[in-house]
């Protein structure tokens, strides 16, 4: 699935990205609290599912290998929260790199969540069994730009972004989200501005992100020199107004203006990276 997949497709997956993420204070329990603007990329997984004797999931698709011998993968336990329910075959195709900071497992688990609600004509779990799946897993069961807030709990509508292209870039290299956060310099950074502006262009998008962070960013770049390596390569791209990594890393990203320029990018690092996995997609609004 690449660009041309919508958010109203239950079973699409999208890759999120955090086009800001501010790590603004941590909770008695650990878990840190984020003020993150999200988006999704048009390009992602698919989950599908039918009646079945028994309930299984299969994986397939080119990133398919790297979730092999998961015990306990996101997709069949998005499948449970529902409580007893018919046994069904779940069909996940896996275009996302693992563990890449795109919230791939949150996607797939809010995809499988949709596509049952569906099938089996019942309502999505409620917000707590939803959240007990990810932290990423509510805003990717919104699937549109939003401001998220608390551990990821918290959902807030924002202005509509223009139109917008992105190429994404991962160096296949692992980075634990656990590590990166332990390695923050301090927790309680100042979050985004109270309002996100409407912009009228992906120049003046580009313009007001660059005044935002990603607070993980200069943690990562330190542990894993990979992604201070991807970061530079992306924004040296021609055309690209921004570079900046997503979630925790390894992936990196650059805004474009147009179709053409982020695929010509994606291509001039691929040519330049062939190990690396590269991705141009328009973002969905």
């Amino acid at each position: 699935m690449t660009e041309g997949a919508v958010a109203g497709d239950a079973g699409f997956a999208p890759a999120k990205l955090n086009l800001a993420l501010h790590v603004t204070g941590r909770r008695p329990d650990g878990y840190h609290l984020l003020d993150s603007l999200v988006a999704f990329a048009a390009v992602g997984d698919r989950v599908s599912a039918e009646a079945a004797d028994r309930t299984a999931l299969v994986v397939e698709g080119p990133e398919a290998a790297a979730l092999a011998g998961e015990a306990d993968n996101l997709v069949l336990r998005a499948a449970r929260a529902f409580g007893p329910a018919p046994p069904v075959r779940l069909r996940l195709w896996k275009a996302l790199p693992a563990a890449a900071g795109l919230g791939g497992g949150s996607a797939d688990a809010a995809a499988t969540l949709r596509v049952l609600s569906t099938l089996w004509r019942r309502p999505v779990p409620g917000p707590a069994d939803v959240l007990a799946l990810g932290a990423d897993v509510p805003v990717c069961l919104v699937g549109r730009p939003v401001r998220m807030r608390g551990i990821g709990e918290v959902l807030s509508p924002v202005p509509p972004l223009p139109p917008v292209w992105v190429v994404l870039a991962n160096p296949r290299v692992a980075v634990p989200t656990a590590t990166v956060f332990a390695a923050l310099d301090r927790r309680d950074n100042p979050p985004l501005p109270d309002a996100i502006p409407a912009v009228a262009d992906v120049t003046a998008l580009a313009g007001w992100l660059a005044a935002q962070r990603n607070d993980l960013e200069a943690p990562a770049r330190r542990l894993f020199p990979d992604v201070a390596l991807t970061l530079a390569a992306v924004a040296a791209t021609p055309g690209c107004l921004l570079a900046r990594m997503s979630g925790s890393g390894a992936t990196c990203f650059g805004l474009f203006a147009s179709a053409k320029t982020a695929r010509a990018a994606a291509a001039e690092l691929t040519a330049a990276r062939p190990g690396w996995w590269v991705a141009a997609a328009a973002l969905l609004s």
